[in-house]
């Protein structure tokens, strides 16, 4: 794991404006000039389960969410069109790069060629985007998975990719662009947009909530269907959490710079402390990252926490099994694991280990999730 956190001069928050607090309570190809119409890819005629991932970004409506989402959606562009002097006369490579806003983007910031890859069908739509929006001799996309492409260039300059899942990590899409930096990103000068990243982890009171997600379960129209609260449990639910629930500090459990990093950090273990901001219930554990352009004049990024404006990413809730009573100044000791699913490498198995000593409650055991 990586021991470059994001420093509080690396982040505004999500208004784009102050610095965040980290203790919130704590195929190639055409040659330039040529037509945006996307390339095919050397790609095999097999279609595995896998391959279902690239069809999930095929529909417009998950690209209208992203691009709704205009905390993530406007970090990228100002980081990029505030810092045209790094854009101007650049080859970029956008990872994913789903309708082509980010493509847009770059050339707006002067990049003389950007060439973007995808390999879901979005890229027919975005092909037609970029030439109605004029940018046909500037944008070349490429319609094939990351891995299977050859660029007609040597390296590129910058890559810029919108690759954050839930709990920062789901979908894997992050290996796809480190592999891509090593391959075409210029080793001395090159840059990845963004290049930090942190995920913290806190605890919640969630009593209500709890009930009729989990405890449902217990009485169905009169029926024991407890045997699914024990599968509703292991799995970990993405909505949002209102600020008020949380009640301990927030820890970072995993920090990468994206410039550096490798694949295998982002399997990763991580201990944790959380101390109780007031005497409530623990029903539930929460995560959230927050990402960061830093190698631009004035760093720019954004945080997906409770406390921040709403991001298509919310945050990531894991339920315990049973609540646990805890007094201010109690301390939640313990440990999570992350690792890519072997059946799916795009699907996260998590284990969290705690244990507690309070004046009200005791726990010591561990709860294994599947974020899929």
């Amino acid at each position: 794991m990586s021991s470059l956190p994001i420093t509080d001069n690396d982040i505004p928050d999500n208004n784009v404006e102050e610095k965040i607090s980290k203790d919130k309570t704590s195929e190639p190809t055409n040659n330039a000039g040529e037509c945006a119409k996307p390339q095919e890819g050397t790609q095999g005629d097999s279609h595995t389960s896998k391959d279902y991932y690239f069809d999930s970004y095929s529909h417009h409506g998950i690209h209208e969410e992203m691009l709704k989402d205009e905390v993530r959606t406007r970090t990228y562009q100002m980081a990029m069109l505030n810092n045209k002097h790094l854009f101007e006369g650049k080859i970029v490579l956008d990872v994913g790069c789903g309708t082509g806003i980010l493509s847009m983007f770059a050339v707006q910031a002067g990049a003389s060629h950007v060439y973007g890859v995808d390999c879901s069908s979005i890229i027919d739509h975005a092909a037609r985007i970029v030439e109605t929006n004029g940018f046909g001799d500037k944008i070349t996309l490429i319609k094939a998975k990351m891995e299977e492409v050859e660029l007609p260039v040597p390296f590129v300059d910058i890559i810029v990719s919108e690759w954050m899942g839930y709990f920062l990590l789901y979908e894997s899409m992050l290996n796809t662009v480190l592999y891509a930096r090593d391959k075409w990103l210029k080793k001395d000068s090159g840059i990845v947009f963004p290049d930090k990243a942190v995920l913290y982890i806190c605890a919640i009171e969630d009593e209500q909530m709890k009930k009729e997600r989990i405890d449902f379960w217990t009485d169905v129209y009169g029926f024991d269907m407890s045997a699914l609260r024990q599968v509703a449990l292991k799995e970990p639910v993405v909505d949002v959490v209102d600020s008020r629930a949380v009640i301990t500090n927030a820890a970072p459990i995993l920090s990468i710079d994206i410039q550096k990093c490798k694949a295998e950090d982002l399997s990763f273990s991580s201990s944790f402390q959380l101390r109780s901001l007031r005497n409530d219930k623990v029903h539930a554990f929460v995560s959230y990252f927050e990402c960061a352009f830093t190698k631009i004049d004035k760093p720019l990024g954004f945080s997906t926490s409770p406390w921040s404006t709403y991001t298509h990413w919310k945050q990531t809730i894991f339920y315990l099994t049973e609540p646990i009573y805890v007094l201010e100044g109690e301390e939640l000791v313990g440990k999570i694991t992350c690792a890519a699913n072997e059946r799916n490498e795009r699907d996260l198995n998590i284990s969290i280990s705690f244990k507690f000593e309070g004046q009200h409650s005791e726990y010591h055991g561990t709860t294994n999730y599947m974020l899929r």
